[in-house]
C-alpha cells in the first residue's frame, strides 16, 4: 500500500544499518519511544523492505554491501519522493556530505551520536513533514486531469471515475515520474510485493485500463520504454505521435 492513500497514526521507519549491533541497538531505543521500526542490514534488502512497506522516515546508512545509502536513497525516491530520508554514517567528508544534502536529504549525522540526539533529528524532520502536508492539496494535475490521491478519484470537468486501488497506486507512481521512468520492478515490488510473471501481466492489464481513462486528454500517454518500465507523459501537442521508447543501446 502506497502511504499517501491512507491515514496513519502511527509513525513507521525503515532503518538499514549494516553494523547489526548498532542497527539492534537503535531499533530497540526507538521502539521504546513508541516508534515501529524495520530494521535492514544491506541496501538491496531496504529496498525490497520500503517497496514492500509504508514509512515515514528512512534511515540510511550511506557505506552497505550490495547497495550504498546515496544509492537506495534515488532508488526510495523513485518509488515516492515525498518520503523523507536522513542518512548516518561515519564518514564526515565535506564532499560525502555535500552529496547526501543534493540528493535531497532531511538530516545528516555522523557516529558516534547519542540515542537521544538522533531522536531530537528524527522529531524535527516529522515536525517539518507534518507540516508541510498540511499545507499541500491531495490534488494532482495531470495534463487536464485531476487526480484527488485520498478520494482515489480521476477527474476531468464533471466527469469523475473512481479508480481501483491498484488503479490509482499505480497511477501514483506514475505520475510521481511525471515524463521520467517508472522503472518496471520497482512497480511490481512496490505494488504487488513480487516482479513475478503473474504479477507482471496483472500490472500490464491496469496499464491498459489507465490509458483507456487517460485518451480522454490527448496530451497524456502512457509509454513503454523497451525493457525498463514505463512514462507518463504530459504535455504532448493534440495530434502528435509519440512512439514507445526503444531501450537505448539495446541490441
Amino acid at each position: 500500500m502506497i502511504a499517501n492513500l491512507e491515514e496513519k497514526t502511527t509513525v513507521n521507519i525503515l532503518l538499514c544499518e549494516d553494523d547489526e549491533n548498532l542497527g539492534m541497538l537503535l531499533r530497540e531505543y526507538l521502539e521504546a519511544k513508541e516508534y515501529n521500526v524495520d530494521l535492514c542490514v544491506d541496501g538491496e534488502e531496504g529496498l525490497n523492505t520500503f517497496c514492500c512497506g509504508s514509512y515515514d522516515l528512512c534511515i540510511l546508512d550511506v557505506m552497505m554491501p550490495k547497495m550504498d545509502g546515496f544509492t537506495l536513497a534515488k532508488r526510495i525516491q523513485e518509488v515516492n519522493p515525498e518520503t523523507p530520508f536522513m542518512f548516518v554514517t561515519a564518514k564526515n567528508l565535506k564532499d560525502d556530505v555535500k552529496e547526501g544534502f543534493e540528493l535531497g536529504a532531511d538530516d545528516y549525522i555522523t557516529k558516534p551520536f547519542s540515542m537521544e540526539e538522533i531522536v531530537y533529528r528524527i522529531e524535527a524532520i516529522l515536525r517539518r513533514v507534518r507540516g508541510k502536508k498540511s499545507a499541500d492539496s491531495n490534488i494532482r494535475s495531470i495534463g487536464s486531469f485531476q487526480f484527488d490521491l485520498q478520494k482515489q478519484l480521476l477527474i476531468l470537468g464533471d466527469d469523475e471515475t473512481k479508480l481501483t486501488t491498484k488503479e490509482a497506486e499505480l497511477l501514483i507512481l506514475l505520475s510521481n515520474k511525471t515524463n521520467g521512468l517508472l522503472q518496471r520492478d520497482i512497480a511490481l515490488k512496490t505494488i504487488w510485493a513480487d516482479d513475478n510473471y503473474f504479477n507482471a501481466r496483472s500490472m500490464d492489464v491496469y496499464i491498459t485500463k489507465l490509458r483507456k481513462l487517460l485518451k480522454k486528454d490527448p496530451t497524456v500517454e502512457i509509454l513503454n520504454v523497451h525493457g525498463k518500465g514505463y512514462k507518463l507523459v504530459t504535455g504532448k501537442k493534440p495530434g502528435e505521435a509519440i512512439e514507445d521508447e526503444e531501450e537505448e543501446n539495446d541490441n
